[in-house]
């Protein structure tokens, strides 16, 4: 073998042995969150810093009641993080004075498909429900075209997906509406619908499935509430939830994944606590024997 040859080889071998050794530290960089690559991501590494609302039940308030309040807990405890929030209503301007402007590192709750800010892997199912009170002929009502709301009184928040399909099944003439963009911290809608209807002012209430099932679950005696999934025309009444977070943001987007992933059980235990109706794939109840299902 001549010298050029050797020098060939010993060239090609030292550029395979370089890509080895390049390819073990890429894939060992990828398959390891950093610090110094959550330390570019997040406001502080140390601290699991969540965007929220200071007043609205069931889903956060300031003195750490709602369910997401609890589910910030649980990933606090299993990142082994201190928690801390920032609060704001959550209204118009709420993922641009908090999340966007790095102020806090997550929102708990986030329906998939908005493009505010970016999702998470979701890990609960739900939808618009209707709430009646038990025995008022309204409990097994399953579509906004039942003929049986005819005539009826029914709250629904104005502007949101069910008024279409109430629209349209000439619903609206005797709806009350409620207002959609209210500052939380003064004003709550959705317990002005409830009291009405507890109060028989209205005789049925439509709204988001998680508020449906805490407030009627308060109630006393609790409220029926019956998930629309079986609406067949109309805009989509049934979300998936994630959480957010900023679109750079992809180490910290994988985290979460991960533990949605690995606490899906205890995530759905406390959704089913606070009363939260879970829904399968197949628009099948989750319940509390079965919390070992993903949504």
């Amino acid at each position: 073998m001549t010298n050029t040859a050797r020098l060939g080889c010993l060239l090609v071998s030292l550029l395979a042995v370089t890509a080895l050794l390049v390819g073990r530290e890429a894939a060992r960089a990828q398959s390891n969150d950093s610090n110094s690559d959550l330390s570019i991501e997040l406001v502080d590494p140390k601290v699991l810093r969540v965007c929220a609302d200071p007043r609205n039940l069931p889903f956060s308030n300031e003195k750490g009641e709602g369910f997401e309040n609890k589910l910030a807990e649980l990933f606090a405890a299993k990142l082994q993080k201190k928690l801390d929030y920032m609060y704001f209503p959550e209204a118009i301007g709420f993922v641009r004075v908090t999340l966007g402007s790095h102020r806090c590192d997550v929102i708990m709750g986030f329906p998939q498909g908005d493009e505010l800010a970016q999702g998470t892997n979701p890990y609960y199912r739900t939808s618009y429900a209707l709430i009646a009170k038990p025995g008022s002929g309204l409990d097994d009502v399953e579509t906004l075209e039942d003929a049986r709301l005819k005539g009826k009184h029914i709250g629904i928040i104005a502007g949101t997906p069910p008024a279409t399909n109430m629209a349209v099944a000439g619903l609206m003439a005797n709806a009350k509406p409620y207002p959609l963009m209210i500052d939380t911290r003064v004003d709550s809608s959705v317990e002005a619908m409830i009291d009405d209807l507890n109060s028989g002012q209205i005789d049925a209430a439509v709204l988001w499935g998680p508020m449906a099932g805490f407030y009627a679950k308060k109630s006393n005696p609790p409220l029926h509430v019956t998930l629309l999934v079986k609406e067949a025309s109309g805009p989509q009444f049934i979300y998936r939830i994630g959480m957010g977070v900023r679109p750079a943001d992809q180490n910290w987007k994988r985290q979460l994944n991960r533990l949605i992933q690995e606490n899906q059980p205890e995530i759905n235990r406390i959704l089913l606590d606070f009363g939260i109706p879970l829904l399968d794939e197949n628009n099948q109840p989750i319940s509390a024997e079965a919390t070992t299902k993903s949504p």
